[in-house]
């Protein structure tokens, strides 16, 4: 796991003291809210409908067990008890009071974190795969090229103060867990012909009330260029961005104007100044970020575990969490847990302090004390011994963090919504808790199978619902909320934006139209083995459509 070194760590001081005065200002009155926003939101903090909301970074989704303690300290001690996991693997604490926030980024601090560069126009947290470094199907961890960018963006001159906000993501296997066609810039991992790690470059793709996905600008960069060419990247973006219309200014709007082929032309001009330049990233410091990202003490363990299969086969809701919420490692008699945030009825990614502390204390135990978080909004627990599932699994059930629902119906990822947010046209947990309590039965959601849910409580889609197999929108229609449902989409390497059904649904409706939903596939699929996604794209959405508008 990477570790501050001293430029890290007296940045970080120093910005959280530069805060502290600032703020101290801003009560006192000499600064204004106007005069106090940008200074604010360089530092991660959003003035919301109720209160102050931070954002902490967590670069590339990794923890420590003692940052995650020190998360769950935050939330006891200045916020409301919990903190609430996204989509871009940070934590958002919902109710700080803005007297303590210094307080709060300097404890941050001394466990080496910050919420710089989690808010405003820059290029944000660089999101990962959460299972990078484990995975069965890897090709290269790629959360050494994550640190590598954090390094590199992190204030950047020349990209302080781009069009718009500017997100990355980086994905280390041909299956696309980190939804790289939805950002400003996607990274996929990829070997040439003579095994040289390398990267396909996506651009352009992005979410909002214009759902766009990234188009390909390079087949294959050598990993050596990595920083040039994102550089080169981005001061094309820079130079030609919009800057006069907010909704025309992020760089999919600008790729879609100016055509792939002259994008890809006017980047390939701008990074012929620049890539054998001091950007050329030389092989020892790949190699130095690398060792950060060493493989932990691993047991010598054989592929087949007798104790685990004797163990699910006596316990039927074990063995449901094992199969929906275990998945294989790169290393025999390993396995990678999905911890879900998704208990049936409860809020999508909200955490408690005594559920954080927890998970660090399984992770200590069993784990190698690291902890991910996923773009789903759950944690991960990427080093588990297969013997040691059952007592990890006892574990999550006392801290109520066993829902076997991974992948699942359930597993919706929702936005805050008009609980919280002051962007927000529609209350979007509610909704998602409703769904969640609707398929709560187990037997009946492992035989639905894998299906995405999202919901976004406005045109922003903060909850990625334009991705989703089942994507819900929620609108306002004079003063009343409804919500608009997508069907089809796809966040993995077959990426895809949803088709609009048709006229949205009332509060009362909705729920009722996912089971309908649901229902058609069931019907529809022609085995149990075949995914929502598939079905859809086989049928179309002509029979989603003829069911969910029978009785209107």
């Amino acid at each position: 796991m990477y570790r501050y070194d001293e430029f890290d760590r007296t940045f970080v001081t120093q910005r959280v003291e530069q805060f502290r005065e600032q703020v101290a200002r801003r009560v006192s009155g000499e600064l204004s809210e106007d005069e106090f926003k940008p200074l604010r939101l360089t530092n991660g903090l959003y003035l919301q409908l109720h209160a102050y909301m931070l954002r902490v970074a967590i670069p590339y989704g990794t923890l420590s067990s003692r940052q995650l303690r020190r998360l769950a300290f935050i939330a006891r001690r200045y916020d409301r008890g919990y903190g609430h996991f996204t989509t871009r693997q940070n934590i958002q604490f919902n109710w700080p009071t803005l007297g303590e926030v210094p307080d709060i980024l300097e404890e941050l601090a001394e466990v080496e974190m910050h919420a710089i560069q989690t808010s405003g126009n820059c290029i944000r947290n660089t999101t990962a795969d959460a299972t990078a470094g484990v995975a069965a199907d890897e090709i290269a961890d790629s959360r050494i090229y994550c640190e590598l960018i954090r390094q590199w963006s992190t204030l950047h001159p020349e990209f302080s103060f781009l069009p718009r906000k500017f997100k990355v993501a980086v994905t280390g296997s041909g299956r696309d867990r980190a939804v790289t066609a939805a950002h400003d810039i996607g990274l996929r991992l990829k070997r040439d012909a003579d095994g040289r790690v390398g990267f396909e470059v996506l651009v352009g793709g992005g979410q909002g009330r214009t759902p766009i996905l990234a188009v390909t600008i390079r087949e294959f960069l050598p990993e050596r260029h990595l920083l040039s060419y994102l550089e080169a990247v981005l001061r094309v973006y820079n130079q030609l961005g919009r800057r006069d219309n907010i909704y025309k200014a992020r760089i999919k709007i600008l790729v879609r104007e100016t055509g792939t082929a002259e994008f890809a032309r006017l980047v390939e001009e701008e990074w012929a100044h620049i890539r054998d330049g001091e950007l050329a990233l030389p092989e020892q410091e790949i190699a130095r970020i690398r060792a950060y990202f060493a493989p932990p003490p691993y047991e010598a363990l054989a592929d087949a575990c007798p104790e685990l299969d004797a163990q699910r086969a006596g316990n039927r809701a074990f063995d449901a969490w094992v199969r929906s919420n275990v998945e294989a490692h790169k290393r025999p008699g390993y396995a990678v847990a999905t911890v879900s945030l998704k208990p049936h009825g409860g809020i999508p990614g909200d955490a408690s302090a005594d559920q954080m502390e927890a998970v660090a204390d399984l992770a200590d135990a069993f784990g190698f004390s690291e902890i991910r978080v996923t773009y789903k909004q759950n944690l991960l627990l990427p080093d588990l011994r297969q013997r040691d599932l059952f007592a990890v699994w006892r574990g999550l059930k006392e801290a109520g963090l066993a829902t076997a629902n991974s992948h699942r119906l359930s597993d919706i990822i929702a936005c805050p919504g008009l609980d919280y947010c002051n962007l927000a046209n529609a209350r979007s947990i509610p909704i998602a808790q409703m769904i969640s309590t609707r398929f709560a039965d187990l037997e009946r959601e492992q035989e639905i199978g894998n299906v995405t849910v999202n919901i976004s409580g406005c045109i922003n889609a903060c909850a990625h619902h334009h991705v989703a197999n089942i994507g819900i929108l929620g609108v306002d229609k004079k003063g009343k909320e409804f919500y608009q449902v997508t069907l089809g989409g796809a966040a993995d390497e077959t990426a895809a934006i949803g088709d609009i059904v048709g006229p949205a649904f009332d509060e009362d409706a909705i729920v009722g139209a996912v089971e309908t939903v649901v229902d058609v596939y069931l019907a529809e699929r022609r085995d149990a083995a075949e995914p929502f996604i598939d079905t859809y794209r086989r049928i179309g959405i002509k029979p989603f459509k003829e069911k969910l508008y029978a009785a209107r």
